[in-house]
C-alpha cells in the first residue's frame, strides 16, 4: 500500500463497481449513480464543498496510464463533476454542480490523495471489510443484496466453501495437478458464476460440488485451466470482469477444451460427490402462482456492461412488474427486450442484416444462426419461422400491436404464453 496524490483527470470511475455490476463505460457508471442515488450524490457533493475536502482516500489501482477507482467512486464522481460540471448527466445537475463549484473556498484542487494497491486480491479484501454506515449519503453506502451478489460473482469470495481448493484436491487425486502452484484466488474468481461453472462441466449449489458432465472430461478441462493459471498464461487481468471471462471461455471452446453436449451426465448417473442429502422432513410446498412474466429462477446469463439496459428490463420483468396489475407495461417492455436481445446477438455474431429487415425477419435470421450452433432446438426454430405470420399470438404482429394499438389489450395468460415460447431464444441471444 502507498498513498499518492493523483490528478482527478487520471482517475477512472469504475464501470464494474459492485453497486451496479458491469456497465459499458465511465459515463454510464456516473449516470447510474445519479439515476439511483441522486439525493445521496447531491448531499455528498455539498458536504465536500462545505468541508473543502474529502475525508477518506479513494482506493485505486494502476491501469495503464490511469488509475481505476475501486472504493470512493461516489467521491471521485463528485470531484469530477465539480471540476467539470458539464459532465453531469442532466442539465439540472449541470446547473447544480456549477452553482456548487462557485461556492468552493479558495483554489479547486486538481489532485487528491489516494490509497494505491496493486494487488487486486488485497483490494477485494479491503472492499469486503468496508461499506458500513450511510450517514444519509455523506458516508459510505451499505451494499444491498444485489450489490453483495455482484461482488461474489465478480470476485468469487464467499464464506464456507472454497471451489479452487475442491478442484485442486480432485486434480491431485487424479494425478493431474500442475507442478506449479495454482493461484486459487484467480481460479475462484473465474469460476464465481454458476453459468461459467456449468460450461466447464461442474455445478456448486448449497456448497456442494457436482459434475454436470463426464468427470474424466471435466477433469481434463480443469487440468488445462489450472495449467494456464499456474504458468501465468492467464492472469488476473484476463478474467477480471464478465466480458473478459466470456472471452476466455470462447477461447477455450474454440480450442476444443470444454466438455461437449454428448458429455452431459444423466441426472441419475451423477453420483453425489459428498454424502447424500437427507430426505426432506417436510412435504414440498405447493407451487406458488406465477405473478411476473419471467419466472423467478436462475437462467445462467452472465451479464456484461453492453447489456446494461437488457439487464435492467429483465429485472423489472422478473421481479417488479406483476402481469395482472401491469399488463400494459409488461407487454411493452417485453417487446423492447425481444428486440434488444435479437440485436445484441446480431452485433456480437456479425449476422448479416439488411436495413429493411424488420423485427420478424431479424428473429428468423437469428433463429437459424442459433439452431445451426446447437443453441436452440427444432421447436424453437419453428417458432422463429412463424414469428412473421400476422394474426397469431406468437408473432411480431402481436408484440407491435401491444405497443401501437389502442384496442389490442394484453392478457396475463397470453403474455405468459409468449414468454414460454420465446424464452429459449431470448436467453440464448443474451448468453451470446
Amino acid at each position: 500500500m502507498r498513498l499518492e496524490r493523483i490528478k482527478i483527470t487520471d482517475l477512472l470511475v469504475n464501470r464494474a463497481n459492485d453497486r451496479h455490476g458491469e456497465l459499458e463505460n465511465e459515463t454510464a457508471a456516473i449516470a447510474w449513480l445519479f439515476n439511483k442515488r441522486e439525493t445521496h450524490m447531491k448531499n455528498l457533493a455539498k458536504d465536500i464543498v462545505d468541508q473543502g475536502r474529502i475525508f477518506e482516500s479513494p482506493l485505486v489501482t494502476p491501469e495503464k496510464d490511469i488509475f481505476l477507482v475501486f472504493d470512493g467512486n461516489r467521491r471521485v464522481t463528485c470531484l469530477k463533476l465539480l471540476e467539470k460540471p458539464a459532465r453531469a448527466p442532466t442539465v439540472q445537475l449541470q446547473g447544480y454542480f456549477k452553482a456548487l463549484r462557485g461556492k468552493w473556498q479558495g483554489s479547486f484542487p486538481n489532485t487528491i490523495l489516494c490509497q494505491v494497491e496493486e494487488d487486486r486480491d488485497d483490494i477485494d479484501s479491503i472492499l469486503y471489510r468496508r461499506h458500513t454506515g450511510t450517514q444519509n449519503g455523506v458516508g459510505q453506502s451499505n451494499w444491498d443484496d444485489r450489490m453483495k451478489d455482484n461482488f461474489v460473482v465478480r470476485s468469487g469470495k464467499t464464506a464456507g466453501f472454497n471451489l479452487a481448493d475442491e478442484i485442486e484436491q480432485r486434480l491431485d487425486a487424479a494425478g493431474l495437478r500442475p507442478k506449479k502452484k495454482i493461484p486459487r484466488s484467480n481460479l475462484n474468481r473465474f469460476l464465481s458464476s454458476e453459468a461459467i461453472r456449468n460450461r466447464i462441466g461442474v455445478s456448486v449449489k448449497n456448497k456442494e460440488f457436482n459434475y454436470t458432465h463426464k468427470p474424466e472430461v471435466v477433469l481434463e478441462t480443469l487440468r488445462y485451466i489450472a495449467e494456464e493459471f499456474a504458468n501465468k498464461r492467464v492472469v488476473l487481468g484476463d478474467i477480471w470482469d464478465n466480458t473478459a471471462k466470456i472471452s476466455y471461455l470462447e477461447n477455450l471452446e474454440g480450442a476444443g477444451r470444454l466438455p461437449r453436449d454428448e458429455d452431459i451426465l444423466d441426472e441419475k448417473s451423477d453420483k453425489p460427490s459428498r454424502k447424500p442429502k437427507r430426505p426432506p422432513s417436510k412435504p414440498k410446498p405447493k407451487p406458488t402462482k406465477r405473478t411476473t412474466l419471467i419466472p423467478q429462477k436462475e437462467f445462467g446469463i452472465l451479464w456484461t456492461g453492453k447489456q446494461q439496459r437488457h439487464h435492467d428490463i429483465w429485472e423489472e420483468l422478473q421481479f417488479h412488474l406483476n402481469t395482472e396489475i401491469h399488463p400494459n407495461a409488461v407487454s411493452v417492455l417485453f417487446r423492447v427486450l425481444v428486440e434488444l436481445s435479437i440485436d445484441h446477438y446480431v452485433v456480437e455474431h456479425n449476422i448479416v442484416i439488411n436495413t429493411n429487415d424488420k423485427l420478424a425477419r431479424r428473429v428468423e435470421k437469428v433463429g437459424k444462426a442459433l439452431f445451426s450452433h446447437g443453441k436452440i432446438g427444432k421447436k424453437q426454430l419453428d417458432a422463429t419461422k412463424k414469428f412473421s405470420h400476422n394474426y397469431q399470438l406468437i408473432s411480431a404482429d402481436t408484440l407491435n400491436r401491444y405497443v401501437h394499438s389502442a384496442s389490442f389489450a394484453p392478457s396475463p395468460k397470453d403474455l405468459e404464453a409468449l414468454w414460454d415460447t420465446l424464452a429459449d431464444l431470448i436467453v440464448a441471444c443474451l448468453k451470446g
